[in-house]
């Protein structure tokens, strides 16, 4: 975006950094200008943020001038390849102002594959039980089946009308102490942007539970301080938070809750010795590469040393307030939109003000009936203007059962008529019926977003009704 339309903005909002403004707009130009190159207006950053080219290109100086090889090993290709991923660990300790006395970092696939580890090894039992919030991403609903298997107990919090856990306290202090294990929630909504309290991690430790996070849709643009919320397992993914490389997360996990967990198995990079004759194994210590299995994504780690960099330049706290200020904006134009006999263009789903939200906005399109309109429908048409929005049901079946109004009894009678080989979206919808809306549409904005972004998918989702949008303030 250019100076004049941010002086503009500017005007109409005094409370704009133009400074800041104009930092962000320079940054785009120089790093992300394949967007504008290519017409692109990106708002899935939840789903994956955007790579910068100067990431890309320290990569390639770095692979093209180095000689990196397999790190188990003491060879100096290996003793390279080390090095690099120990600065890795130092640095993702640094972003989560971590204690490397307190806390191990433990390269992973992704968030699903760190939080599989805690999954698999945490000692479940009647004893040991599952809190999970309504509000989670599958790869943390998954963990029900490990515990389960270990006939542990498995508990879900509710979600009020704004999508927040409801009285969560009241609810984790309800259940036995003898049988307190493990709690596990979003530290932020992959569906509706909810930040759930992190003083929750403080309350439910004092009450007997360790406590895992799903801080993958969090951090790519809010501090967190493990030193304040000293969560004993933290699950996170690179490619949400600065775009590249994929195929890397982390668990990073308290040295003394990984000494309670118990791996289910071993592989190469784990042990200090397997036999075969003698049908014994001896694994490595818990914090010194006993969960990290098989040998790590040592070149693609080495990436993540440039993105840490940029992050740098640009400040957490302040790319926050950059990326809240243009949610507030959409958040507005959204809820400003209506047909011409007055009904509403949209319906949102979690906070209605920007209270304790993320950059994540989920919403259907309703007709002039107030009836949802496909999300697949929506998707393609801003598809067609070169708009990348998400639809469906992000993965997050909790939340969205919650957001739909979905009654146990009526989905379970759709799910029992249709068999696996039956199955759709589609399907599921007409045995729902059309009052009850099946998917919805979200809206996440990033580090490289502009208005002129953000103009772009209001004029897709307005295009839905014939009535002119009107006009919105920066503030």
């Amino acid at each position: 975006m250019g100076a004049r339309m941010l002086a503009a903005f500017a005007t109409a909002a005094p409370e704009i950094n133009l400074r800041d403004e104009l930092f962000f707009a320079a940054l785009r130009d120089r790093e992300f200008s394949r967007l504008d190159a290519t017409r692109h207006a990106y708002l899935d950053y939840t789903g994956s943020a955007l790579y910068a080219a100067r990431q890309v290109r320290a990569h390639a100086e770095l692979l093209g001038g180095s000689v990196l090889g397999n790190p188990h090993s003491e060879n100096p290709a290996s003793r390279e390849s080390t090095r690099l991923m120990e600065n890795a660990r130092s640095q993702v300790l640094r972003f989560l102002d971590a204690s490397p006395e307190d806390y191990a970092v433990i390269f992973t696939a992704n968030a699903s594959a760190a939080i599989k580890l805690v999954a698999e090894s945490f000692p479940f039992g009647k004893n040991a039980s599952l809190v999970l919030a309504a509000d989670n991403h599958n790869s943390i609903n998954g963990i029900r089946e490990y515990a389960r298997r270990a006939g542990a107990p498995v508990h879900y919090l509710p979600l009020d009308a704004e999508l927040r856990i409801e009285r969560p306290e009241l609810h984790l202090a309800s259940w036995h102490p003898r049988e307190r294990g493990l709690f596990a929630f979003p530290a932020q909504s992959n569906f509706s942007g909810v930040k759930h309290p992190l003083a929750l991690v403080r309350r439910a430790q004092s009450l007997g539970y360790r406590v895992l996070i799903d801080a993958a849709a969090f951090v790519p643009t809010s501090p967190l301080s493990l030193r304040s919320v000293p969560a004993d397992f933290v699950a996170l993914s690179f490619y949400k938070v600065f775009g590249y490389p994929t195929g890397v997360g982390a668990l990073v996990a308290r040295r003394d809750a990984l000494a309670k967990l118990t791996r289910p198995w071993f592989a190469g990079g784990t042990l200090e010795y397997a036999s075969v004759q003698n049908d014994r194994h001896l694994l490595r210590p818990a914090a010194d590469g006993a969960f990290e299995d098989g040998t790590p994504a040592f070149l693609s780690i080495a990436a993540l040393d440039e993105g840490f960099k940029l992050l740098d330049e640009v400040c957490l706290r302040r790319l926050n307030t950059h990326v809240m200020r243009l949610t507030a904006y959409l958040l507005e134009g959204l809820q400003g939109l209506s047909h011409s006999n007055g009904s509403p263009l949209i319906k949102l789903y979690g906070p209605t003000s920007m209270q304790d939200r993320g950059p994540t906005i989920a919403f259907n399109v309703l007709d002039r009936a107030e009836r949802a309109v496909p999300f697949a429908s929506v998707e393609a048409r801003a598809r067609d203007e070169g708009v990348s929005l998400r639809g469906g049901c992000f993965c997050n079946p909790g939340a969205s059962e919650a957001a739909f109004g979905f009654r146990a009894g009526e989905t379970a009678r759709c799910l029992d008529q249709l068999s696996a080989t039956e199955f759709s979206i589609e399907r599921f919808a007409e045995c729902l019926g059309s009052a009850v809306p099946v998917g919805a549409v979200r809206a996440s904005v990033g580090l490289p977003s502009n208005i002129a972004d953000i103009e772009r998918v209001l004029a897709v989702i307005a295009s839905y009704s014939k009535v002119g949008r009107r006009a919105l303030s920066l503030g």
